[in-house]
């Protein structure tokens, strides 16, 4: 399925042309606050804040639609800890998606907002004294962007991306607000 999948990729971009190929490669650092929320089908829940942070990197078609790339780490933490016994648990992503966005000025530069989302692999690992496990689940992913582009190269913005993942009865999500720097090339 993966070689039919790259094979499709590979023939739409082959299909675009050469004027779609105008556009920039970017890559994009993202630092904030992620919540992350767990409950079990049996109603127990809980929730937590760590510092997250986001790589993305993809291709700007035109300044209004790119795709993207991105690897995602929304919460590391110790979930317990007596000194003999302990807990560490992870969340994180890779994911694929696509980024419209519109300026307030016909320039293309200076404020904009952007929309983005996709798919993403989520990946919750739990490390404990009493052994390692990790589980893994694909779900769309999407989020909401506003910013400033100070150059054709450079903006920054500020992010709210929403990101879920389930199994065995567990459900997660992760919402985080960040801050992002965009450098374009």
């Amino acid at each position: 399925m993966k070689k039919s999948l790259m094979l499709a990729c590979a023939l739409a971009l082959s299909v675009l042309s050469a004027s779609a190929f105008a556009g920039d490669g970017f890559v994009r650092a993202e630092v904030g606050q992620s919540k992350v929320k767990g409950s079990l089908d049996g109603g127990d829940s809980a929730h937590d804040d760590d510092t997250a942070y986001s790589l993305r990197g993809g291709y700007w078609f035109n300044s209004n639609f790119a795709v993207e790339g991105n690897y995602s780490r929304f919460y590391d933490q110790t979930l317990y800890n007596d000194g003999v016994d302990y807990a560490k648990g992870k969340l994180s992503s890779i994911g694929l998606g696509v980024v419209v966005k519109e300026h307030a000025t016909p320039t293309d530069l200076g404020f904009f907002v952007q929309l983005r989302g996709g798919i993403a692999r989520g990946k919750l690992s739990v490390n404990s004294s009493l052994g390692n496990g990790s589980a893994t689940s694909t779900k769309p992913y999407y989020g909401i962007g506003a910013g400033y582009d100070f150059s054709k190269t450079f903006g920054v913005s500020l992010n709210y991306d929403h990101n879920q993942g389930s199994g065995d009865g567990l459900r997660i999500s992760a919402n985080t607000l960040s801050l992002g720097l965009e450098a374009r090339f």
